[in-house]
This record gives C-alpha cells, sequence and structure tokens, in this order.
C-alpha cells in the first residue's frame, strides 16, 4: 500500500468515525446517563464488532450480502428495528443512571452484534474491502494494515462521544435537561433508521 492509498484510507476513517451514527450517539446518551466507565463497555465493543464485521466482509461475506437481496433487507431491517427501539427507551430516561438499567441496556454483546447490523458500519466495511483489499496481491498485509487502522479509529471516535456525554452530566441533571436530551438522541437514532431505509 503506498502512502497515496494510506492518506486516501486516514480521511474516509475520519470521516465515517467521526460523523455521528447509532454507535456515538449511543456512546455519548449511554455516557450522560450512567457515566464514562458504564459507556466504555460499549465503547471497547464497538471496534472489535466491527473488526470482525470487516473480516468477515474481506473473507466474502460482504459479497454474498451485496449478491443476496433479501439477506441485506433482512439486516437491515433488523438494524432499524433496533435502532427505534433503542430510541424509544432512550427518549424516556429523565433520570441520571436510568438507562444503565434493563430498560435500556448495551453491553458489551450487544455492542459488537450491533456492528452487524448497522448499515454505515456494512458500508465501510464494504468500501474499504472494494477499495484498498480485494483483488490485491498483497490482499493479506493490506488487511493487516486497514483492520489496525480502523480499530483504533473506531475507539477513539466512540471514546471522544463518550467523554462529550460523561462531561455533560452535571449540567443534565439539572432540571428537564436530561429528559431532551435524551429525546435528541432517540431523534438522531430515529434519523438513522430513517436514512438506513433510504440505502
Amino acid at each position: 500500500m503506498n502512502w497515496q492509498e494510506f492518506t486516501a484510507l486516514l480521511v474516509l476513517a475520519t470521516a465515517m468515525s467521526f460523523s455521528p451514527g447509532p454507535n456515538t450517539t449511543l456512546s455519548t446518551a449511554l455516557a450522560a446517563n450512567g457515566g464514562l466507565s458504564r459507556a466504555m463497555r460499549f465503547v471497547v465493543a464497538v471496534p472489535v464488532g466491527w473488526t470482525l464485521l470487516l473480516a468477515i466482509c474481506a473473507a466474502g461475506l460482504g459479497a454474498l450480502v451485496v449478491a443476496v437481496p433479501p439477506l441485506r433487507l433482512a439486516i437491515k431491517g433488523l438494524g432499524i428495528a433496533y435502532l427505534l427501539w433503542l430510541a424509544w427507551k432512550l427518549s424516556g430516561s429523565a433520570k441520571l443512571g436510568k438507562a444503565d438499567n434493563a430498560s435500556l441496556s448495551v453491553g458489551f454483546g450487544q455492542g459488537v452484534m450491533l456492528q452487524f447490523v448497522n448499515i454505515k458500519a456494512w458500508l465501510l466495511a464494504l468500501t474499504l474491502v472494494a477499495g484498498w483489499i480485494a483483488g490485491q496481491p498483497d490482499a493479506l498485509s493490506r488487511f493487516a494494515i486497514v483492520a489496525p487502522v480502523m480499530l483504533f479509529y473506531a475507539f477513539v471516535s466512540n471514546f471522544a462521544y463518550a467523554l462529550v456525554g460523561a462531561l455533560l452530566r452535571d449540567w443534565l441533571a439539572k432540571g428537564k435537561r436530561l429528559l431532551w436530551f435524551n429525546r435528541a438522541m432517540g431523534f438522531v437514532l430515529v434519523l438513522t433508521a430513517w436514512w438506513m431505509v433510504s440505502v
């Protein structure tokens, strides 16, 4: 991989990782409601799950998903349903810590699995495989470069969003600020689900 390709990879990683989406929205909301330590399970789960998704796409499953429309539709449908469920649970949380209980608990396992129903994650993985890995004579060494870079960006972006959520906790504890914040985060998830319908 030459330096131009690597630079393009970093630009794509920055744009996709730091733009709002289901992962960053949940990282922010979980930290705002339950603190940074509670959100860290999800923050760590995102890069783990996403790296698994990238590996599976590089191994050929991505091509299968593209080639079999019902499979793609099923993934999309599950992702949309899950995001809408999270948005509904989040929009009713008005007290700090309430989102940590069974009504809205997104732990490590769920964070990993969310990547497999996240259309944004699929699009990025398929783009990376098509543009940087597939069909190249050094595909394995390219994967060994792309995967750690994306793992790093996935962690840093979600940690940054979670840190913002954690820093807002004291301010959100006053009045109905947390309720409106959670409703705003829920609305972002609904918008993400709506976007998923159109792709």
